[in-house]
């Protein structure tokens, strides 16, 4: 794979804001091409562009022998220091000139940070045909075609886990995965070196509401003394002991809260878990309810799995939010999103009086059917103390088992490697300490340190006949942030900008010049935004004002130079603002030529 080398901004775990080094001392390097192996020697490389310092941005190449395997196109949402940004998508810059040798995209579940960078990672790697489970593909097409994309795309479906798919000189299986969100897969990577077994995102079912319960123990064959196997393991609970939950009890826990609810239920989820809702919706629908969806992507995600036929329910017991008001309290349940405390997201509108439709009364039970995602712990907590302000009664996890999550915890993941006895482990799809956490479970089970690979973005493990390593050379790897319809033109400067703007506000300082006589037509104006309230300022607005004033005294022409008298207004008046205030607005200096 041709490698560029380049800057990288920072990912976790480095300064926001610097520079990445990248010397031989503190890292692997960035170079333009690998350094040859022995002659005929062909590796299998591992190469994750996002998920290893993150939850989210999910993306893996799998390149043997010239062929490249992708895995996951997923997105990142953006960080509290990241103002105005949408999302982050994977840095695809070094499989520029590759495409040709792409042979398949594999997605392994529906979630977002799996498959929501499609409308934009797609295009720029012209088309390679899409493979995913019914679902899966169903909400890819909806989000294409919500782009006007849709009549470009190229997918096959798994429509059995008994199907081979051969790309190139990889081969590609498949086993069912258990998670939060229905067709999700495990896949298994087979080239001549070694088998990689990746279990996307995954948990155990001990006591399953439908079909089996989940053992992987057949994915033990897998790993032979001639070809072993690499497992890599989504890590995301490996700090939290014990077992999951079962869905069987989830369930009758919600169950018998719809049932005893004496007024209004409003329950708050991720729009992805299809089947939850479609489990509530039945349990409401046997009780004589009426349910009430809320959410663009709930609404959407139910027509997908109603259409291609994963859930079914009486259409007149989903009324419109609209029709709430016509039953009796107790015989309304509404599903809604917004559980992770999004600005926008329904429960935060409901929380806020904002929502058009529903204003929360006292003997409302509004319920927590979610997981925490981390880094939404404080915006979560910001959103239950405003329910709880407004009298309702809350439920949620730490209250009691409403939700089980779609990870799986310590005992889990030790279950999983006693089950599928990997000759290596790689922990993947997590912050990098969870990663790290991951192997230490591991290892405190008897899994050999030597053969755990930890990696970041960009990181190469390279397999050989000696067996895998990682590489001592690193792809860049930049943050790739989409805003409105901009993808990839914010620079770190731009955001810079703006969390100088979030932080200390910005003043303008608007100067009227006549170039004929080289002096200023009147005072200067200054205009704040997020900086000082003006009126109760007016002592300092005077002073800044004679500053202003004060530059433009100073050698000042006929013959203006504009960018002399701006630079001059910004450090000038920035410095003098910080002394008075000790805070460091944006100042922006606009000169007016008359």
């Amino acid at each position: 794979m041709n490698l560029k080398t380049e800057r990288t901004h920072p990912t976790h775990g480095q300064r926001r804001m610097g520079r990445r080094t990248n010397s031989p001392a503190r890292g692997p390097r960035l170079a333009k091409r690998f350094q040859p192996l022995r002659s005929g020697e062909k590796p299998l490389q591992i190469i994750p562009l996002g998920g290893q310092e993150e939850v989210g941005r999910n993306m893996t190449i799998y390149e043997y022998s010239g062929d490249i395997v992708i895995l996951d196109i997923g997105l990142q949402f953006p960080e509290e220091n990241m103002p105005g940004i949408d999302y982050i998508i994977p840095d695809i810059r070094s499989l520029k000139g590759r495409e040709k040798d792409i042979r398949g995209v594999i997605l392994t579940h529906g979630h977002l940070d799996h498959i929501g960078a499609a409308t934009h990672i797609l295009p720029r790697l012209g088309w390679p045909t899409v493979y995913g489970s019914r679902l899966t593909l169903a909400i890819v097409r909806k989000r294409l075609e919500e782009a006007k994309l849709l009549h470009l795309f190229k997918s096959q479906e798994i429509t059995s886990i008994d199907t081979k798919l051969r790309l190139g000189k990889i081969t590609v299986s498949f086993f069912h995965v258990t998670h939060s969100i229905m067709d999700a897969l495990g896949v298994i990577i087979q080239t001549p070196l070694g088998n990689v077994i990746h279990m996307g995102d995954w948990r155990y079912d001990h006591d399953p509401a439908n079909g089996k319960l989940t053992d992987f123990s057949e994915l033990a064959r897998w790993n032979t003394p001639k070809i072993p196997s690499l497992l890599m393991m989504e890590s995301l609970g490996s700090t939290k002991p014990g077992h999951q939950a079962s869905t069987r009890q989830i369930i009758e826990n919600l169950r018998k809260i719809v049932e005893s609810a004496k007024g209004r239920l409003i329950i708050a989820t991720f729009s992805s878990m299809v089947e939850r809702v479609g489990q509530l919706i039945d349990i409401a629908e046997k009780l004589g309810k009426k349910v009430a969806l809320d959410g663009y992507s709930m609404k959407a995600n139910m027509e997908i799995a109603k259409k291609i036929g994963y859930v079914k329910f009486n259409p007149h017991t989903v009324i419109d939010i609209s029709q709430i008001d016509d039953y009796p309290e107790n015989k309304i349940v509404i599903l809604c999103t917004g559980a992770q405390g999004e600005d926008r997201g329904v429960l935060m509108r409901i929380a806020t009086g904002e929502h058009r439709k529903l204003k929360v009364r006292t003997n409302d039970t509004i319920i927590f059917s979610s997981s925490v995602i981390p880094g939404n712990e404080r915006t979560i907590q910001t959103l239950k103390d405003k329910l709880y302000r407004l009298g309702a009664q809350v439920l949620h996890q730490e209250i009691m088992d409403v939700h089980a999550s779609g990870h799986a915890l310590i005992e889990d993941i030790k279950l999983l490697l006693r089950q599928i006895k990997p000759k290596y482990l790689m922990p993947v799809y997590a912050n990098h300490y969870l990663l790290r956490e991951g192997a230490k479970v591991a290892e405190s089970d008897g899994f050999t340190k030597e053969n755990i690979f930890v990696l970041d973005n960009g990181n190469i493990l390279e397999w050989t006949k000696a067996g895998p390593r990682i590489s001592s050379q690193k792809i860049p790897i930049e943050y790739v942030y989409v805003d409105g319809l901009g993808v990839g033109d914010i620079s770190h400067v731009v955001l810079r900008d703006r969390q100088m703007m979030a932080g200390d506000g910005m003043i303008v300082v608007i100067a009227t010049v006549d170039t004929k006589q080289g002096k200023l037509v009147h005072n200067p104006d200054l205009i704040s935004r997020g900086f000082i309230y003006m009126k109760e300022n007016k002592k300092l607005i005077e002073e800044t004002r004679r500053r202003v004033k004060k530059i433009f005294s100073e050698n000042l022409t006929t013959d203006l130079d504009e960018n002399y008298y701006k630079d001059k207004i910004r450090n000038d008046i920035g410095q003098f603002l910080y002394q008075k205030t000790q805070r460091r607005p944006m100042v922006l200096p606009v000169i007016i030529k008359v």
